[in-house]
Order: structure tokens, then sequence, then C-alpha cells
């Protein structure tokens, strides 16, 4: 792939990430429903994820998976890495084609450590989008902790309330400091998406420069209720009482900054990184 080239494939590529339990697949769904977009399909791969259908980048699995990635250095990738070559951009672009309907105007590729993959993906096709989709970090971490637990059978392996929240905190950083080197970059908040799908979906239709309007129905709303619930009666219990107050006192000032209200699962202000 020429640097022409290059420039021309990256003009159409769209990334989607957010951290796993943030709504990415959801909104994934709902962008690739849309007559100009095309995702990945008939993968035969988890969420037709674009990083596990490559072999230029390690995938999220290497550095712990759901829960862990971002903590991991090395999984934080920018446009200093050895990876950027253009040698490596013609094969992940050989790699995913093949999944991709090539006659639609935008190709889309889900995989949720792309959040942290911003200026790396950037450097590989200049001129593609990133969507970045948020969620609540006690939500998500609940939501995170039950998918762990139902993963692995070894105890001690599994992550605590605490370290999940951190390492939401973690990801989150990396992309607001990421956020001043991207081109093209829209974050959407999962609660901003269910409480008002079709004006969040119209910042995402002029973000990207699309003519027809993304159709909603494929979003399902109140699949937060069971984790919010629990966290509300976690202070029902010495351990789960403590667990909160842990969190709240380290993280309630950093959730703010992220425009959440730790202490309540919700939103307590406005936030964007949108450029």
């Amino acid at each position: 792939m020429s640097v022409t080239e290059g420039s021309v494939a990256g003009s159409r590529l769209v990334f989607v990430g957010g951290l796993h339990r943030s709504g990415t697949t959801p909104l994934a769904r709902v962008l690739g429903s849309h007559p100009a977009v095309s995702g990945l399909h008939e993968t035969g791969v988890k969420e037709d994820e674009g990083q596990h259908l490559q072999s230029v980048y390690l995938p999220a699995t290497t550095y712990g998976g759901p829960g862990r990635f971002a903590l991991a250095p090395a999984a934080h990738l920018t446009e200093e890495s050895p990876l950027v070559d253009p040698a490596n951009a013609a094969k992940l672009w050989s790699q995913w084609l093949p999944y991709w309907d090539s006659s639609r105007q935008l190709l889309l590729e889900k995989s949720p450590p792309n959040m942290i993959m911003g200026r790396f993906l950037q450097a590989l096709f200049p001129g593609s989008a990133l969507l970045v989709v948020i969620r609540h970090p006690v939500v998500v971490s609940l939501s995170t902790v039950k998918w762990r637990r139902l993963a692995s059978r070894r105890w001690w392996r599994r992550e605590s309330l605490y370290d999940l929240v951190r390492h939401w905190f973690v990801a989150h950083q990396l992309l607001r400091e990421d956020a001043a080197h991207l081109t093209r970059l829209h974050v959407v908040k999962y609660e901003d998406l269910l409480a008002d799908p079709d004006q969040e979906l119209r910042a995402v239709q002029r973000f990207l420069g699309l003519q027809e309007p993304f159709v909603s129905d494929l979003l399902r709303p109140g699949r937060s209720e069971r984790y919010e619930q629990r966290w509300e009666t976690m202070s029902r219990t010495v351990l789960g009482s403590a667990t909160r107050r842990r969190i709240e006192r380290d993280y309630g000032g950093m959730a703010a900054e992220f425009g959440y209200d730790i202490s309540s699962t919700r939103i307590s202000a406005p936030w964007s990184l949108n450029r």
C-alpha cells in the first residue's frame, strides 16, 4: 500500500473502542446497519473484532483482557511505536478487507483496546476516525466482575471491584491524554446514547459526514439497572460498604472530572473530548 493509497484507505476507516461492557457492541451494530457503513462480518471470531483477525499488534487478551489490558504500558500504542510502518498498514488492510463490504463508503472496525490505540491507528491510517464509548465506571466495573467470574475458574486471578474501577480510570486517563494528538475523535457517553439516541446518533452522523441518519431501534435501554441496584445495596453489608467508601474516597474526584457521580451511578455534568 502506497502513502496515497493509505490516505485514501484511512479516510474510509472508522475505529470504535471503549472498555469491555461499555456499549461498543450495540453502537457498532447501529453503525454497521447504515447503508453507507460496513462492519466486519462473518469473521468467526468473538464479536467480529478486528483485533482477533490480524497479526500486526497483540490483542487485549495478551495483556490480561477485560479489566486489565490498559494497565500494561505495552498496550498503549502511539505514533512512536516501531509497528507504525506502511507495510503493517497494508497488512492490516489486507487482513480485514475480506470481511468488509468494500463497496460501502465507510469501513468499521470495533475492538475495545482501540480506545488507547487511537494515535497508533491514526499514524497507520491518516484521516481515519475514532469513536469511543464511555460508560459509568462503577457500572462497567460491576459488569466486568460478573463477566470475569464466569470466564475464569481461578478465583485468585479475579480482580476486585476496586481493581476494576482503577483500570477504568487508567484507561480513560490515557484516552484523555491521547486526545490532543488525535484529529478525528468523537466520544459518546453510553448513558446519553440511551437517553436520547436520536440526538447522539445525529452527532455521530455529522462526525462521519453521512447523509442518511442512523436507526436507533437496535439500542435496548435498561441494561444498567441491575448494576445500579447492586451498587446501592452494597452499603448494606460491612464488606460492601467498606469497598464503596474506598472507591468513593479514591475516585470520586476523578469521576467528576469525567462527568460522573460515582456515589450514585449518575452523570453529574457534560464531558467531551470531541474534535
